[in-house]
């Protein structure tokens, strides 16, 4: 007696890792998508049969994606809608290719993976020990619930809200679809530019892993036509509400510029000191040594967050520092902290023959010293009065504050003085003052700046180390440690 012969198996989903195209992911997150009828009118269990045949049909392609079917009563039933094609084209093509007609403007997003920082709730693959799957290997608990920073918002008083509140976080993809910029991930990015064209032009676009080829964090995504300055400015394409859902959704940071030559032809790079080069505030380490550090401090976060007039507000915590030893300075050398990856950039960009300088808010002894730490070629500070016999600061300022409108006229003025065009300058800080050098310069980076400082500069970026700098320049890992080594 013969064996009863076994019905055919459908065919397993498949990804097509050859693809070169946006229309083939579509394609192939289709095939994981059966169709489920959204009508009201059930028709049994004929209707889920037949449900389940059209599913296998349009597993194994003898079936469209878009067709219906007919229920046992007679009524025609359609599939719901499903993922579409969208047109973007999408080509992972040579380093040097560009997309698009050369006559159209073009853009780059700079994606930064923020590893180091998830804005989700949930446990995240790089904060969590093999251990212990639930709990962060850097904290005794498990990651926090996401926080509006402080600034951020209009308001975070549920009763003030004028009308409605605010919409709730989107959902994390991240760690369902990998700790780094996946592909689901750059076409969602892509989908998003393609909804701002009005009227509607194809995007065409390419990208260049900066970090890695595998599980790449850094990645530049070229793209053209830019949306419609008639509908949408840079500036506000910039901070538009899809681009910050993104970076939420996908836990990566989104630095847009545009495409062109000078992105990395840069031949000026001016710093802001504290809380930029170094890691520490020199006034409140000052303050902390005669004690009046939470007076100063104070003072310091409001005056850098845009609050306080900061010429004002420096001359108010320089009297609170009367009388203490001039000495204090070379006390402080020893206690000062560079920014992880301060060193390694300004040698980098030592090598790509900028120059360099640092114009702070602080003071000049200190701003000197670590323009020689760092071999700068300019330094730029206040200047503190002493007493008579030169052992104790006076409490005074004298000559010009190194306000923000002083420190934009300091980069003018290097600019002209090494002849370089100012769209060949980038200007990184991250206070208030700060802000107005950033506006003029070409590349004006807001670098783990206050919440309103970030909403309002050019470009942000929150990282750990300076060296993104150069992602942000246009640079490979692999050029970068040429440059360093």
């Amino acid at each position: 007696m013969s064996a009863p012969e076994r019905p055919a198996r459908a065919g397993r989903p498949m990804l097509r890792h050859g693809s070169t195209t946006g229309g083939s992911f579509i394609q192939d997150l289709q095939q994981y998508r059966p169709p489920v009828s959204t009508s009201t009118d059930s028709g049994g269990i004929d209707s889920v049969l037949s449900d389940h045949a059209e599913a296998m049909a349009i597993n194994d392609g003898s079936k469209g994606p878009s067709a219906g079917h007919t229920a046992p009563n007679g009524t025609k039933r359609q599939s719901p809608s499903r993922i579409k094609d969208s047109g973007i084209v999408h080509t992972m093509s040579h380093r040097n290719c560009q997309p698009g007609p050369d006559d159209a403007p073009k853009l780059v997003a700079t994606l930064f993976y923020k590893s180091q920082n998830p804005c989700h709730p949930n446990s995240h693959p790089d904060t969590v020990s093999s251990s212990s799957p639930t709990i962060a290997s850097n904290s005794p608990g498990s990651l926090p619930l996401p926080e509006v920073p402080l600034g951020s918002a209009p308001t975070q008083d549920m009763n003030t809200y004028p009308l409605e509140p605010p919409p709730p976080e989107p959902e994390p993809l991240d760690h369902l679809y990998g700790s780094y910029i996946t592909q689901v991930c750059l076409m969602h990015f892509l989908q998003g530019l393609e909804e701002l064209q009005k009227p509607y032009e194809r995007t065409t676009s390419s990208h260049r892993c900066l970090d890695a080829q595998a599980q790449p964090r850094v990645m530049d995504v070229s793209f053209s036509p830019a949306p419609s300055e008639e509908y949408i400015s840079f500036e506000e394409l910039r901070r538009h509400e899809s681009i910050w859902g993104f970076e939420r959704q996908w836990n990566v940071e989104v630095l847009l510029q545009r495409d062109n030559v000078w992105r990395k032809a840069k031949r000026l790079v001016v710093f802001d000191m504290d809380s930029t080069l170094i890691q520490q505030e020199v006034i409140d380490e000052i303050a902390k040594a005669i004690g009046v550090e939470d007076k100063v401090s104070a003072i310091t976060a409001r005056a850098m967050n845009g609050e306080l007039d900061f010429s004002a507000s420096l001359k108010e915590r320089v009297a609170l520092l009367k009388g203490v030893p001039a000495t204090i300075f070379e006390t402080l050398k020893s206690q000062i902290t560079l920014t992880l990856g301060a060193k390694e950039l300004c040698k980098a960009l030592r090598q790509l023959g900028c120059k360099t300088a640092v114009v702070s808010g602080g003071f000049t002894p200190l701003a000197e010293w670590l323009a020689a730490q760092l071999d700068l070629d300019y330094a730029f500070a206040n200047n503190l009065d002493v007493s008579a016999d030169g052992t104790e600061l006076a409490g005074t300022v004298t000559g010009d504050i190194v306000d923000g409108a002083r420190k934009a006229a300091l980069l003018e003025a290097m600019a002209e003085k090494e002849r370089i065009p100012l769209k060949q300058v980038v200007a990184i800080g991250d206070g208030a003052n700060d802000l107005p050098m950033m506006m003029k310069a070409g590349l004006g980076i807001a670098f783990n700046a206050k919440p309103k400082v970030q909403l309002a500069a050019p470009t942000r970026l929150n990282s750990a180390s300076l060296m993104d700098v150069l992602y942000v320049m246009g640079y490979t890992k692999e050029e970068q440690d040429e440059l360093i080594g």
